[in-house]
């Protein structure tokens, strides 16, 4: 089974490489396309929080991971199937990241922590509801605790 999927809006922030590491300290917003209404937005801004769907448009298909890999090429973490991972290299490129809403501002919604660089395609926005959230106790491998340290923000010196 195929299928595809069209854009509903665009990434405009200050980072235009895919780097890791350091999200927060970027501004982004999301632009809808034109052919979505701005009142597609309505509502949206009385929520915290936007789960934002995208495409890593720039992972070249012959970089796409089907199996398994060290994250971050680091053979000190353990290989691990590209689906224990949230790597960009992924079958279908898709990305998730839950964004704090700054403000919904007509056909643009500011938001912070994004992960997305300038240009992406956006496939689909939800609000964030505490109730689809996680269920019971949370738990991840450390060096996925490790992994994280600096993602969004610097690590606070010791």
């Amino acid at each position: 089974m195929t299928f595809s999927l069209n854009p509903i809006a665009l990434v405009h922030s200050t980072r235009s490489k895919p780097e890791d590491d350091l999200w927060d300290l970027e501004s982004s917003w999301i632009e809808l396309n034109e052919e979505i209404a701005e009142e597609a937005l309505a509502g949206l801004d009385t929520f915290s929080h936007v789960e934002v769907f995208y495409l890593f448009h720039q992972v070249l298909t012959e970089k796409v991971v089907l199996g398994a890999r060290h994250p971050r090429n680091r053979k000190d973490w353990p290989r691990v199937g590209i689906f224990a991972q949230r790597g960009k290299n992924r079958p279908n490129r898709m990305g998730h990241t839950i964004c704090q809403i700054l403000k919904v501002e007509g056909r643009r919604i500011h938001v912070k922590g994004l992960d997305a660089i300038h240009g992406t395609p956006v496939l689909d926005l939800k609000p964030w509801v505490k109730e689809f959230g996680p269920r019971g106790e949370i738990h991840q491998p450390e060096w996925m605790d490790e992994l994280m340290q600096s993602y969004w923000e610097d690590p606070p010196k010791p």
